[in-house]
């Protein structure tokens, strides 16, 4: 049996991450894979500029998507990758990496997942998380002082330098490829009831 691979996009903080973390959980880790787009940010060596602050993480080139690809397609075909870590410290990819193994439903969460039509044919059902901007910049600033170490005054630059405006050119317009939105963000206990039994019927009718 393939993999059902299942896209999750939507802004920075609209809570991706909550509703795979809810999935995993109703569905169990044995049968869900997480795989992060953002771990496939490209090596700070590798980038034009090697100033960190000068760099846009949020424009669909930032990332090594084709890598995350052919990882994707080797998942579903019943093999083993091994997937790059990013420090987000330092920029830069660890020396170790993370080694994947397929499983039932393979959940691919990540800002830009729904803006690269590569990536986008590689999903069998695309979502799309929806917030209002305030929230999502409230939850940026959260995650990124507590977890990435960085101060307000930098999150709230990068927020109006290349946040907003890459949100408003490229994953803004990705909704229109969405097979299912949810709003109010991740806290969407309903529509995520909804999508969980979906994957439940899909998982059904494939055994």
């Amino acid at each position: 049996m393939q993999p059902i691979i299942i896209g999750i996009a939507g802004g920075s903080g609209s809570g991706k991450t909550t509703l795979a973390n809810r999935i995993i959980e109703k569905l169990t880790s044995d049968i869900v894979l997480l795989v992060q787009h953002d771990v496939y940010y490209y090596d700070l060596s590798l980038m034009p500029d090697p100033n960190p602050a000068n760099i846009n993480y949020d424009h669909p080139n930032s990332l090594e998507t084709k890598l995350c690809v052919d990882h994707l397609h080797k998942l579903q075909h019943g093999e083993r990758v091994q997937q790059p870590l990013y420090d987000f410290s330092t920029h830069k990819r660890r020396r170790e990496t993370r080694p994947l193994e397929p499983k039932p439903i393979i959940l691919v969460e990540g800002i830009l997942v729904l803006v690269e039509e590569s990536l986008r044919t590689e999903l069998d059902l695309k979502v799309f998380v929806d917030a209002e901007p305030d929230i999502r910049l409230l939850r940026r600033l959260e995650r990124d002082i507590t977890v990435r170490g960085r101060t307000v005054q930098s999150v709230r630059d990068q927020y109006y330098a290349t946040v907003r405006p890459m949100y408003e050119k490229f994953i803004a317009p990705s909704k229109q490829y969405a097979d299912i939105i949810i709003p109010h963000g991740g806290e969407n206990t309903v529509a995520q009831d909804v999508l969980i039994g979906t994957l439940k019927h899909r998982l059904a009718s494939t055994q």
